[in-house]
């Protein structure tokens, strides 16, 4: 749990039109080529996503786990796997590693973010003990506590995908250590249906994502100067 608190935040909110998940991207070096793949976005399935915190090589074996599971749920079941059911049973092979000697715990949280016919558009976060649960909008990694005050204080229950954008944002505007936001330093994502009922997964590009940081920005700056 330590070292998760020092991994980039993870934020995820959810609306009555989709969820939203958003995560901070960590630059160790310049040369690095950041914007060929997602380090913190995960598509596990045609109607469920994950945002991760901690270590990725750890979070790699889990989500290969969690498309496998899904993937023999549909050839089963012939219908796509409830989303709580895909997320517990990450968690219960995430808990088998804290109960024996000689295997270390999966240094990873994640915000699985989806739909299914039951209960609609869910969110949940689950730790390395195993233990996870539903929430409308939560955060992991760095600086969660203060994130998480932040979403108690705006979130609302009738919140719309423009507003859970926006609100993502300045969560992280908030927490990151960085002055302001940039289209590198942030992955964005969101799950919704579109017209025929189909489920969406869509990750932000940085020309989609500059002028929500732009507008972020500029608000974070007007709210500063009346504040003064």
């Amino acid at each position: 749990m330590e070292a998760i608190s020092h991994a980039g935040a993870a934020v995820g909110v959810l609306s009555k039109e989709g969820v939203v998940l958003a995560a901070e991207k960590k630059i160790m070096s310049k040369l690095l080529e950041t914007s060929k793949t997602t380090e913190k976005m995960y598509k596990l399935d045609e109607h469920i996503a994950a945002a991760v915190a901690g270590i990725t090589a750890d979070a790699n074996i889990l989500i290969n786990a969690a498309r496998l599971a899904a993937q023999r749920y549909m050839f089963t079941y012939d219908e796509p796997m409830p989303c709580e059911q895909l997320c517990q049973h990450l968690c219960d092979t995430k808990q088998g590693y804290t109960q024996f000697g000689g295997l270390r715990p999966f240094g990873v949280s994640f915000l699985f973010a989806g739909w299914d016919k039951h209960f609609g558009f869910q969110l949940y976060q689950s730790d390395p003990s195993g233990n996870y649960g539903g929430w409308k909008a939560t955060a992991i990694g760095a600086n969660n506590q203060a994130a998480q005050s932040i979403l108690r204080q705006d979130y609302k229950e009738d919140i719309s995908m423009d507003e859970a954008l926006k609100l993502v944002v300045k969560v992280l505007n908030k927490t990151m250590d960085s002055t302001a936001l940039t289209a590198d330093k942030l992955e964005l994502s969101s799950v919704t249906r579109d017209a025929s009922g189909k489920v969406v997964y869509h990750v932000y590009t940085e020309e989609e994502l500059t002028p929500i940081l732009e507008a972020a920005n500029a608000a974070a700056a007007a709210a500063e100067e009346s504040s003064s």
